[in-house]
């Protein structure tokens, strides 16, 4: 069974969507991207240095895009060969517009909602992530509880960010849980946690515009890893998720439980193939960064 992952903030670097702007179509699907989330995606994806696409109304979108436009690449005549799909953090509701649950222009266009909302909370306390490597986590736990700190994403593969504000991070990174090492994150606040909260009521307001449909390739939710059934349910999650734990150690734990064979991250791709060559037994994973990576991708979809 092929799981195919859409990443999250943090994946993009300048430049990465050139090499796909010549694979026929996808300029144009960029540009009825763009006018959903009213950006331009080609000049970000292309012409835009590392500070600019490293904010947030701008990185969600884009990343998205990228997943999306990639993704229905893929997925084109070979939607039964695949055995789920599954996001992380924002990188759910690329998966929820392949799935069929969103729209392409519905999925954006939320992003954006959700990218600007996010932003907007970001700049009320001076807040920020930080992953932490190496650590057990039952130790770390103590140790965040003690700073007020929020384990945001529990990554797996021995990963996990750590959120909340920056003077508690610096703490963290002077005097680290013995064994672990501290890295600080380049975003804008402590996504995945309650000083989000703001974001996910306006993020409901948009989304109560929009009608979603059953997924017809299933799907798992960040929450607990679970297949989610149910169209509006997965919106509901996507909503919430704003401000709760990305449980991505869960997906993968899922995917093992599923029978997992291997793993297709789309653009811009790396991170979750890392985390999968550490916490998913040494199956095959293909990083869909240019079209070549796409024909290496179709390949282990089409012999699965």
């Amino acid at each position: 069974m092929i799981i195919v992952v859409a990443p999250g903030q943090g994946s993009q670097t300048p430049g990465f969507l050139a090499p796909w702007l010549d694979v026929n179509g996808v300029r144009d699907h960029l540009e009825t991207l763009s006018d959903a989330a009213g950006i331009d995606l080609v000049a970000h994806g292309t012409v835009s240095d590392a500070d600019t696409i490293r904010d947030t109304e701008i990185a969600q979108p884009l990343i998205v895009a990228a997943s999306i436009v990639t993704g229905s690449l893929l997925l084109e005549n070979r939607r039964t060969v695949v055995g789920g799909l599954a996001g992380h953090s924002v990188g759910e509701f690329s998966a929820a517009c392949l799935s069929g649950i969103l729209s392409d222009v519905d999925a954006i266009r939320l992003v954006g909602v959700r990218g600007r909302a996010m932003a907007n909370e970001a700049t009320k306390v001076p807040t920020g992530m930080s992953a932490v490597l190496g650590s057990d986590i039952d130790v770390l736990q103590a140790r965040l509880s003690e700073l007020g700190l929020t384990a945001a994403n529990m990554n797996g593969g021995g990963q996990v960010v750590v959120a909340g504000e920056r003077a508690a991070l610096a703490a963290l990174a002077a005097e680290p849980v013995p064994g672990s090492r501290v890295i600080p994150l380049q975003v804008a606040g402590a996504f995945h946690t309650d000083y989000m909260a703001g974001a996910v009521d306006i993020l409901r307001a948009a989304a109560s515009t929009v009608i979603p449909a059953d997924p017809t390739i299933a799907i798992y939710t960040n929450r607990d890893g679970t297949s989610v059934s149910s169209g509006i349910d997965y919106v509901n999650l996507l909503i919430g998720q704003v401000s709760s734990p990305v449980r991505w150690d869960m997906c993968m734990n899922a995917f093992v439980h599923d029978g997992i064979t291997g793993l297709i991250e789309l653009a811009p791709a790396g991170a979750l193939v890392g985390l999968a060559k550490r916490g998913l037994n040494g199956i095959p994973t293909v990083a869909v960064k240019t079209p070549d990576d796409l024909v290496a991708a179709i390949e282990l979809l089409e012999a699965s």
